[in-house]
């Protein structure tokens, strides 16, 4: 759970705010760090409303306190603290990203010198011991592509008009009416960029979403649709590219693959009801396409290509699944395990825009659709050397032998 909620603040629940935020810090399953908030109570993983506050508190002074207990970490890591006024409580919201530089160390006692790593396992923040801290440790400077520094652009290139129209569609209250708030102070709270020196540096997130060409930095950064005439994939009847900001691509590229969801009406025998069936269920392309995006490696120099034959829709992306990911989990039960993320920040803009839920239902989300169309079973697969990953979807058959 990305969510650590504390009823009041006292010496205890420092110490134990600051293991949470070394935690978050170390981001062990690469989902971007995780909030605590102080002031409300949780019973069995919820929060328990109306909140407590914090009144009888002095706020400056606790977060003063938090401050200086993160100078403690090692390295030293800082994360935002804003107070806030819930249900007409006085309460604290930390928010605590990802690190740059990580793992991170933690005292283990308020004024103690022995330290220890700490990381989040479900609910819990635990102390990394075993093959856990192993992995921690392989972790060390691994921050994930889309969420590095680009020292090669310039914040000037990236387009205002998008992040404003971006934060417009997640219903931001930064570019409310009547909000006056400069561009570079919206990079900012988007962390799109960091402060190096005396300058700002853009991240790769926002060159993928914010540019009206990512191509520039990111060879073959598109989707790419090709219709073959046969299965032996030779002649072509059309080709299709689909540049630019990722959320737009995605648009875009759906757009046009759902001329090829063809409905028809069958009469179901003695019965007065209809069935509908469909080419390809919608809602497993979308959900195909934009797995395809959220993992694929803009590290790669290939496009997300999806080909299109009689009978057939491949969805391809580069490369294969991140180390955890087997043959075996794509298999009935179809059990995906929570391993780390390829691209955090993508997926986060994604499930903004609720193009993505980033939980591990994709499949049984394609699954579900090809069932209730009576469509043949998808088929996921991958090549040993985990260089591509494939999802095809079948056409459903009564297509196929009435064509």
């Amino acid at each position: 759970m990305r969510i650590e909620f504390k009823k009041n603040w006292d010496i205890p629940v420092l110490i134990q705010v600051l293991h949470t935020i070394s935690a978050f810090a170390n981001d062990f399953l690469n989902l971007n760090g995780g909030y605590i908030i102080i002031g409300i109570e949780e019973r069995n993983g919820l929060p328990v409303l109306p909140p407590e506050g914090i009144e009888k508190h002095n706020i400056d002074e606790i977060q003063k306190q938090i401050r200086g207990q993160c100078r403690r970490l090692d390295p030293e890591y800082q994360p935002l603290i804003s107070p806030e006024i819930y249900e007409g409580k006085q309460i604290l919201i930390i928010w605590v990203p990802g690190g740059d530089v990580r793992p991170y160390q933690a005292p283990k006692k308020i004024d103690g010198k022995e330290r220890a790593y700490y990381v989040r396992l479900g609910s819990q923040t635990v102390e990394a011991k075993g093959n856990i801290l192993t992995e921690l440790m392989q972790m060390t400077a691994r921050i994930p592509f889309d969420d590095r520094r680009n020292t090669s652009a310039s914040i000037d290139i990236i387009a205002p008009t998008l992040v404003r129209h971006f934060l417009a569609n997640i219903k931001s209250r930064l570019v409310e009416r009547g909000t006056n708030i400069s561009d570079k102070d919206l990079y900012r709270s988007l962390r799109l960029c960091e402060r190096i020196n005396d300058h700002e540096v853009l991240k790769n997130i926002a060159l993928l979403f914010f540019l009206h060409e990512p191509e520039q930095f990111f060879p073959y950064s598109r989707i790419e649709i090709v219709q073959f005439i046969d299965d032996a994939g030779g002649d072509l009847i059309g080709e299709q590219y689909f540049n630019g900001p990722l959320d737009f691509q995605i648009k875009q590229a759906l757009n046009h693959l759902k001329t090829f969801c063809f409905t028809k009406i069958r009469k179901i025998k003695n019965q007065a009801e209809h069935e509908k069936i469909v080419t390809y269920p919608f809602d497993a392309i979308e959900e195909a396409l934009i797995n395809a995006i959220y993992h694929k490696s803009y590290e790669v120099n290939e496009p997300v290509k999806v080909y299109i034959y009689p009978g057939r829709m491949e969805i391809i992306s580069y490369p294969g699944p991140v180390p955890g990911i087997m043959g075996k989990h794509f298999r009935p039960p179809f059990s995906i395990p929570p391993v780390q993320n390829r691209n955090r920040r993508i997926g986060e803009f994604l499930k903004d825009l609720k193009m993505a839920e980033g939980r591990g239902t994709g499949i049984p989300k394609i699954l579900r659709s090809m069932s209730q169309n009576a469509s043949p079973k998808p088929v996921f697969d991958f090549d040993d050397g985990r260089t591509y990953f494939r999802v095809i979807l079948y056409k459903h058959l009564d297509w196929i032998i009435n064509s």
